[in-house]
């Protein structure tokens, strides 16, 4: 595991400043049409183009940037803890995400709860990704954040227990921001940066999980991909800020993960709060991250990552002794 801390930039101090002031009267209120409005307020790319589509069956949004590199696909599954976010929603970020790895991406609108239930969100991130391999893209990288990130870490480890039968539909690397990976909600953290983080509260991501999950077991590794096997996973990066709630769901998963020897990078960044790079243009911190994904996701970075990592951090190896209880 190559562990990599970003300290704060001096330019993103009042920034945040402002940021948790604005947040502070909306703390925990995970309302769909709130989260629509603030997410879609990122700064739109230039050289993107979004139409309404489908794959799999299942209705989303395309970003496409003007430069492609043919037969490679992004799929981009939302977060919101499973409750609310929408395709559309999102299409200006996914874009940002796109334009810089030069793929195509597609965002589905998979289903959300209460309405459609565990394990419906799941399915539809299946198909979606099916839906690709059939539209002609044999080479697609998963890319999350939130519930969205741990949705994607469970249809990466579904796909790899699978790919024995068909080893080409299996990822190629995974990105993700701020992962939920713990539905159980056991991470240290829910309670330690319960002040720190501007954004979420533990009763917010409770009721997202009651009405996700309803009676069924938050341990079950189809819903929390932290409980799951994690042999044999592509290359992953996981980008979390320390100020906020789902830190642990990170740190854990990524730990997990060096247990068996994956290829996993965690980026922590300081002073940041949940899915920060959702400010591009705004926060520095959020820029930088963002071209640093890009590049891991072009596969460009690995040298560069494994040099940094092994000079600053002498590639830390972190023992996650009681992590599973």
């Amino acid at each position: 595991m190559t562990l990599m801390h970003h300290p704060i930039l001096p330019q993103d101090h009042a920034t945040m400043a402002k940021i948790r002031a604005g947040a502070a009267p909306g703390k925990g209120v995970l309302e769909r049409d709130t989260f629509d409005a603030v997410i879609e307020h990122t700064l739109p790319p230039d050289s993107v183009t979004y139409e309404a589509g489908v794959a799999g069956g299942v209705g989303g949004w395309w970003c496409k940037p003007l430069h492609q590199t043919p037969g490679a696909a992004i799929l981009y599954l939302h977060g919101g803890a499973y409750i609310v976010g929408t395709a559309r929603a999102y299409r200006h970020f996914v874009g940002q995400i796109a334009l810089r790895v030069q793929r195509v991406a597609f965002i589905p609108d998979y289903a959300l709860a209460p309405e459609r239930p565990f394990p419906a969100a799941l399915e539809d991130a299946e198909a979606a990704y099916a839906g690709l391999h059939d539209l002609g893209f044999g080479d697609v990288v998963l890319v999350g954040d939130s519930a969205g990130g741990g949705l994607a870490l469970v249809l990466t480890s579904l796909k790899v227990a699978a790919k024995g039968r068909n080893p080409a539909l299996s990822p190629k690397r995974v990105a993700v921001m701020s992962p939920w990976t713990d539905l159980a909600l056991t991470g240290m953290t829910m309670e330690t940066l319960a002040e720190a983080d501007p954004f979420l509260t533990k009763a917010a991501l409770a009721s997202g999980a009651n009405q996700y999950l309803g009676r069924h077991d938050p341990r079950d590794p189809k819903a929390s991909p932290f409980y799951g096997n994690l042999e044999g996973l592509p290359p992953i990066r996981v980008d979390v800020g320390e100020d906020e709630i789902l830190l642990d769901d990170a740190r854990r998963y990524a730990e997990r993960v060096a247990l068996v020897d994956g290829e996993i990078q965690i980026h922590t960044w300081e002073g940041m709060p949940h899915v920060f790079p959702t400010n591009v243009g705004v926060l520095h911190a959020a820029d930088a991250a963002l071209n640093d994904i890009a590049s891991f996701l072009r596969g460009s970075d690995l040298r560069r990552t494994r040099e940094a990592g092994a000079s600053q951090h002498n590639r830390i190896q972190l023992s996650i002794s009681g992590a599973q209880s």
